[in-house]
């Protein structure tokens, strides 16, 4: 499968985005949102959580599901809109500060209005990590093997639900477990809105542009990381321009036993990683690219594990509570 027309490999270049990006600026907005139906499936997942510290893959698990009961996540769907208010709802239960930064893409004519989520743990004692995943879905199953299935919207469960429901955990550690340091969650909207790379990354490019007091030391990006035979080598971008973190978490990962991070360079991937590094902020992207459903309609929760979240879910946590 040729996957060059996206997160290209091997080929590293700048995007116009400016031209095509009108920002939110208005702080007088307000946003409210309704309570989740208590009788849904995950509406207790909180409540129902262990408060020991320790990392829950059956919760991430069960996270990862709940952003697919919402169907795909497109930017301008009432789908969107809702798992929008989830993950808002969900981030204030465990953070001290959450907060929308809205944006606005005008393409063919049509202007979208999407939001990053940001959520902030722990106090400003000398050094802040960012956490990230985008939480939109594609619009087009482009890489369907089947013709007929290109045009229809992919579920996401991997990409990039998976990073998602590590960080929604993650969220429930840190208010269980207050962190040593600052801890900055994102999650990215507009990731994977278009077909050109003129058209993607749109929510990391808006939150790089205009980081102010969300600006971290570092950053650790995760994407596609609940396939069942998960493969995470070192992606290139990333150990290009920031050799010894990548380096150090990686061998954090051995000193953990996780065989899934490979010591091994592995392709070099257009993802959300990069307008932050080319902001100043060195971010490294765990992401496993090896998966035969990407961009399919096939992107669905049985193709992903538990098992495969506890393992990225276990090394982020111990680098918040341990450092590098």
């Amino acid at each position: 499968m040729n996957r060059l027309p996206y997160k290209l490999k091997f080929g590293f270049f700048l995007w116009s985005v400016l031209g095509v990006i009108r920002f939110g600026l208005d702080g007088s907005s307000v946003y409210t949102y309704a309570e989740s139906d208590p009788n849904s499936s995950s509406s207790t997942l909180a409540e129902k959580a262990l408060d020991d510290g320790t990392f829950n893959a059956k919760h991430a698990f069960a996270y990862l599901e709940k952003q697919c009961e919402f169907g795909p996540r497109v930017p301008g769907t009432t789908a969107h809109q809702e798992a929008q208010a989830y993950l808002f709802t969900e981030l204030e239960k465990y953070a001290d500060e959450v907060a929308l930064q809205p944006f606005e893409f005008r393409h063919q004519g049509r202007t979208v209005r999407m939001n990053n989520i940001l959520a902030r743990f722990g106090e400003d004692l000398g050094e802040t990590i960012l956490l990230a995943a985008h939480w939109d879905t594609r619009p087009f199953a482009d890489q369907d093997p089947d013709p007929a299935n290109r045009n229809t919207p992919i579920l996401g469960a991997n990409d990039a639900a998976s990073g998602v429901a590590i960080l929604l955990e993650i969220a429930r550690v840190l208010k269980s477990k207050p962190p040593p340091i600052e801890i900055i969650i994102v999650l990215f909207d507009g990731e994977d809105y278009g077909r050109t790379v003129s058209t993607m990354f749109l929510g990391s490019t808006h939150f790089a542009q205009n980081m102010g007091r969300w600006k971290a030391d570092f950053g650790i990006l995760l994407d596609m990381v609940g396939d069942q035979t998960l493969e995470l080598p070192m992606e290139r971008y990333s150990w290009n321009a920031a050799r010894d973190l990548t380096e150090a978490i990686w061998q954090r990962a051995e000193e953990l036993g996780l065989p899934a991070f490979q010591r091994r360079l592995g392709p070099a991937i257009m993802d959300d990683h990069l307008p932050l590094i080319q902001s100043g902020v060195p971010t490294i992207d765990i992401i496993d690219f090896n998966y035969p459903y990407w961009h399919t309609v096939e992107d669905t929760p049985d193709k992903c594990s538990a098992e495969s979240l506890d393992i990225v879910g276990q090394l982020v946590v111990d680098i918040i509570y341990s450092g590098l």
